[in-house]
């Protein structure tokens, strides 16, 4: 199976806050699957959605994001 590319830090953010995927997917009336895939990296939010994630963990969009330099050395 091949490698899956780290586009977003959700995961790693939703446990800084101390926060669920099942938090998220309530406050965003998303499925919890759904969220799932994204802190796995399986799938992306949108842009819009990334914006609302942010206001839901009070971060900037930008921290939710894999910073291109990283990607790139990974």
């Amino acid at each position: 199976m091949g490698k899956t590319t780290r586009l977003n830090r959700l995961k790693v953010v939703l446990a800084e806050r101390q926060r669920t995927n099942k938090w998220l997917a309530e406050k965003l009336d998303k499925d919890p699957a759904t969220v799932s895939k994204w802190c796995t990296n399986r799938a992306q939010p949108g842009l819009e959605t990334l914006y609302q994630i942010a206001s839901c963990l009070d971060v900037d969009v930008t921290a939710l994001l894999v910073p291109n330099k990283e990607e790139n050395n990974m």
